[in-house]
């Protein structure tokens, strides 16, 4: 059977998590729990792991072990369930975002263009809105909005033009028909990378991902123990920007702020100055890999 999910990049932030055998640890983003199967062999009998997902596919993947739990929720509750669950402070977290490889192809969930499937992308099916929703119901000036800044794609007017004109009369039902209605908006040569682009911006809208990172981000600093560690594995610009930012800067905007003294205001320390990224040995192994960037910060 092909994996569930090749975790990105697992000895490296296994190794900027510092783990200690009987810390407490969270793993944001459960998915095919290979992250969570590698922490849970570096952990003594009184080590402590618990894991968010939302995903309810991802139920399956538990591990059985007494010292692991799995928390069904996005991980932007983190603070409310850490709580709720006695296990504050923690020693680390860790979160691979963006999509799982089941995610990607499971055709009926519609995360991928390559199969035409229902508009969904959601990660939580019982969300109320899906990829339906706002191919369907936003209005021009919201999609160029998405397009533009979750998809940094160049021609988003021309892209949210071409989708409203194609709702009609009949909505745009399937992966498929949002394809062929934006084919005019495609340049040839990099068609693919195109619709990538385009799907990463709806699902990032459906599922409310920079949001739930930006609320990770904040709550980390109030979880985390002092001279814990935050390990964050980003796959697109914008969520690596963000997470650069935070950690240099002490907010996702990069604002610098200072004290009377003139310290920097920060929760954390970077580990490293720049992103590691995956070897070529990696990539080879695992294409999937290949745009994942790995930032990690120790609490101050």
């Amino acid at each position: 059977m092909e994996p569930y999910h090749i975790p990105a990049l697992l000895e490296e932030s296994l190794d900027a998590l510092a783990l200690r055998p009987d810390g407490i640890y969270v793993d944001c983003t459960f998915g095919g729990g290979g992250h969570t199967r590698a922490i849970l062999e570096r952990l003594g009998p009184k080590g402590r792991l618990i894991a968010f997902d939302r995903d309810d596919d991802a139920v399956r993947n538990v591990p059985d072990d007494p010292r692991f739990e799995l928390v069904g929720h996005s991980f932007r509750f983190l603070y409310r369930f850490l709580r709720y669950k006695n296990a504050l402070p923690v020693d680390g977290i860790l979160a691979d975002l963006g999509i799982s490889s089941h995610q990607i192809d499971e055709a009926t969930r519609g995360f991928a263009h390559r199969f035409d499937a229902p508009l969904d992308m959601r990660m939580d099916r019982s969300a109320e809105i899906s990829a339906w929703d706002v191919v369907n119901r936003y209005d021009e000036a919201r999609l160029i909005h998405i397009f533009s800044r979750y998809g940094e794609i160049t021609n988003a007017r021309k892209l949210a033009a071409a989708v409203v004109r194609a709702r009609y009369p009949e909505p745009i039902g399937t992966t498929g028909e949002l394809c062929e209605a934006i084919s005019q908006c495609t340049p040839a040569q990099t068609r693919n990378k195109y619709f990538s682009q385009v799907f990463q911006a709806i699902r990032i809208e459906v599922n409310g991902e920079l949001q739930a990172l930006e609320a990770l981000l904040e709550q980390s600093a109030e979880v985390l123990r002092p001279g814990g560690r935050l390990a964050i594995i980003s796959y697109h610009s914008l969520e690596d920007r963000m997470v650069k930012q935070f950690l240099a800067s002490g907010n996702t905007a990069g604002k610098q702020e200072r004290d009377l003294y003139g310290n920097l205001q920060r929760s954390f320390d970077p580990l490293q100055a720049k992103a590691i990224v995956p070897t070529d040995t990696e990539v080879n192994a695992n294409r999937r890999a290949r745009s994942a960037r790995l930032r990690c910060g120790i609490k101050r």
